[in-house]
């Protein structure tokens, strides 16, 4: 990203050394260096804050990176690590269920089989909506683009609720996931019997 390569620049412009920029926004050296080497990415008023302090435009600062920004927040591959993940979770349930039932203990093999390549696949998202700082991403562009779904997104980063709220979805998931597998579990039983 651009980013990295503005933010040296104009930091060595001003005569600022890692540290001193660190001072000014209230952040580590360490923060300084890993958005100069594109390990993060600053949230939304940390680059405020740079903006001011280098008198520029946001826009200047963060030259063609809401381009980049946008693509990473619809990328294709985390679409299709989404997709893998749905398919084998549906596997799970349309053959894993039922060769519990029919083949009984040889049955949880071909079940923890494809329970583990969907499971691979919630890791794959998970990885890539952290290595990309998708929420972060996803700020960055609603302020750009005028988004006043801006403060939400803000508010969801900052919530100290948002771990709770995780636990909940993947509670719900698993309920529901666990419902969906005794109704299929009941109606291959009643197969069977027929």
């Amino acid at each position: 990203m651009n980013f990295s390569k503005q933010l040296k620049k104009y930091r060595e412009l001003n005569g600022f050394s890692q540290e001193t920029l660190a001072e000014k926004i209230y952040v580590t050296r360490q923060t300084i260096s890993k958005w100069e080497n594109n390990k993060t990415y600053p949230d939304i008023h940390n680059l405020i804050a740079l903006s001011i302090l280098f008198e520029i435009s946001l826009d200047e600062l963060v030259k063609g990176d809401v381009v980049e920004m946008n693509h990473i927040i619809s990328n294709n591959q985390m679409d299709k690590d989404t997709k893998g993940l749905l398919l084998f979770l549906g596997l799970v349930l349309l053959i894993g269920v039922p060769s519990i039932i029919i083949f009984e203990i040889k049955g949880f093999v071909l079940f923890g089989i494809l329970w583990a390549i969907g499971m691979y696949f919630a890791i794959k998202v998970e990885m890539s909506k952290k290595k990309h700082n998708i929420k972060t991403y996803k700020e960055i562009v609603a302020f750009a683009q005028g988004d006043s779904n801006l403060e939400e997104l803000q508010k969801t980063r900052n919530n100290k609720k948002y771990l709770k709220e995780k636990v909940f979805i993947v509670l719900t998931f698993s309920i529901i996931f666990a419902a969906l597998a005794l109704i299929i579990a009941f109606l291959t039983i009643l197969f069977i019997k027929l």
